[in-house]
């Protein structure tokens, strides 16, 4: 069985005191489990459909027409009333609540496109005629995972670059700090504008660019906290005792900065997920009808006929990003063993 230290114990304990940050911690991982699960929530194929004494399961099979009865073997338009009536006539299929996926437009609706929200759609349609909810909800997976991946990979590649600072000093300190210098004051959103007319953006190259510019974060804490414990006498006795540099790093100097390193995690995975919602809004983000956040926000800006994009958009960043800062604030106090219970 697993047991926590009395140490981490404390810390949980710190955290869960902290009602606000504890709170947002369900409400944050009710939604990213919502979000990874999106397809059997949110779609516009049925989950399961029974045939003719047959089963087949659309949301992950693809099925043609001509596998219910129909003359052409084209892929199945579950939205097509045909469709839906030979398959309650022959049988019933299971569909997700909101019956719509991320690029699915409602050609049932007698609204013109952005269209108000309704029995269909419970949100409204954006500009394009896609479901606002279900756009929402796919947005929020690639958000999530782009700024949770962002967040590694920075934080990795900072924590690494500030240990070897810190650990080993002289010109090797001196030289990378020059190197972080003039690296921050690249122009980030200049050079990716300019790069996007040269290569097609997408979720991986964005990833790309983002770490390559954004892995500063974090090394001012870890490489402070190096050099602050690299004088320390057991770190020396290690030394004398002919201990591998690489061993006393990550055994005995990384613990201590780690305890740093996760308070500001929370904060850095709220920046990743506004910086592809800032990329996104400004057109230089996700490829051309891919769900996102920052998409979103643009419809509402460019409609203001219709104010249930903006209001449902500008909700679901504001909502995410306050319950990561509240996580953030609550993690914060938790490693601060001053805080009293």
């Amino acid at each position: 069985m697993f047991h926590l230290s009395y140490v981490n114990q404390a810390r949980w304990a710190r955290f869960r005191h902290n009602r606000r940050g504890y709170w947002s911690l369900w409400i944050f991982l009710i939604i990213f489990l919502c979000s990874l699960f999106a397809e059997l929530i949110a779609n516009d194929k049925p989950l399961l459909v029974r045939y003719e004494g047959k089963w087949f399961v659309p949301v992950i099979f693809n099925y043609s027409e001509s596998d219910f009865g129909g003359p052409f073997a084209t892929a199945a338009d579950y939205q097509d009333p045909w469709l839906q009536k030979q398959l309650n006539d022959h049988g019933w299929m299971l569909q997700a609540p909101i019956r719509f996926g991320a690029r699915s437009i409602n050609y049932a609706s007698d609204r013109p496109f952005p269209a108000p929200p309704s029995k269909q759609n419970w949100l409204g349609t954006d500009a394009n005629g896609g479901d606002v909810l279900a756009r929402i909800l796919y947005g929020t997976r690639i958000s999530l995972l782009f700024g949770l991946m962002l967040t590694l990979f920075s934080s990795v590649i900072g924590v690494l670059a500030g240990a070897i600072q810190g650990y080993y000093g002289g010109k090797i300190d001196l030289w990378g700090q020059r190197l972080i210098e003039v690296w921050s004051g690249m122009p980030t959103l200049f050079l990716i504008i300019l790069l996007s007319s040269v290569v097609q953006p997408g979720f991986w190259w964005l990833l790309a660019i983002t770490v390559l510019f954004g892995w500063m974060s974090l090394v001012g804490i870890v490489r402070a906290e190096f050099l602050r414990t690299r004088n320390f006498d057991y770190i020396r006795a290690a030394q004398a005792l002919g201990v591998s540099d690489r061993h006393i790093m990550l055994r005995h100097m990384l613990p201590n900065a780690m305890v740093a390193t996760l308070t500001f995690l929370p904060f850095i995975l709220c920046s990743s997920i506004s910086t592809l919602t800032s990329l996104d809004f400004l057109g230089f983000g996700l490829p051309l009808g891919s769900p996102s956040l920052g998409e979103l926000l643009l419809q509402g800006k460019n409609n203001l006929q219709a104010p249930w994009l903006g209001i449902a958009a500008f909700l679901s960043v504001a909502v995410l990003l306050s319950l990561l800062i509240f996580i953030g604030e609550a993690v914060r106090d938790a490693f601060d063993p001053d805080k009293a219970v």
